[in-house]
């Protein structure tokens, strides 16, 4: 049986623990390095991003995060997730893991109180709209040719998958609809 890890170092880790544990999916909370040898799978949560880069950093999570990502283990991150997982931040300076080819502006789509929720297409996961939760969202402003766009929003990138990373730039922990985690599990699985 799977066993999927939530990056419970910041942020909003007990909504996708929420979701996965409704599919009936085993998950485990990740603060410690020895944490990711439990775990088929890893979500990075949305949050603060740079705290959750120095917190890593200070648990000593950041580099055991980011050779098993490199040695295949499947990732997915949701907002501040998608912003750790790039390899460039526009105008800013924070610990990152690097390891998807996307450069992204940080709360691009507006502030806090500029939030809102948007119908999508994402024909990955079929064909009825995802509605999309934007809270401080980060937006792709360049991308890999290896970096496969999964859906858009007025012309840019919101979720895209490079190999086994998968990252959003919305919040899909915070609807019921589980088609992405859905998605995602299958990623793991393969």
């Amino acid at each position: 049986m799977l066993r999927i890890g939530v990056l419970g170092l910041q942020g909003d880790f007990r909504e996708h623990v929420e979701m996965l544990s409704f599919l009936g999916v085993e998950t485990l909370v990740v603060k410690l390095p020895e944490d990711l040898d439990l775990v088929d799978g890893l979500i990075i949560p949305g949050g603060e991003s740079t705290t959750m880069g120095r917190v890593m950093e200070n648990v000593g999570l950041k580099e055991p995060l980011v050779e098993k990502i490199k040695n295949g283990l499947p990732v997915y991150g949701t907002c501040a997730g998608m912003i750790l997982l790039s390899k460039r931040v526009v105008d800013h300076d924070q610990p990152l893991l690097g390891v998807l080819d996307t450069e992204v502006e940080r709360n691009a789509y507006g502030r806090q109180v500029e939030s809102f929720e948007v119908d999508i297409e994402i024909q990955a996961i079929g064909e009825k709209p995802f509605k999309a939760v934007f809270i401080r969202a980060p937006r792709i402003v360049k991308h890999g040719e290896n970096v496969e766009v999964l859906a858009e929003y007025g012309g840019d990138p919101i979720l895209v998958r490079e190999e086994n990373i998968l990252a959003s730039s919305f919040h899909p922990e915070l609807t019921k609809d589980t088609r992405i985690h859905e998605y995602f599990l299958r990623m793991v699985e393969k």
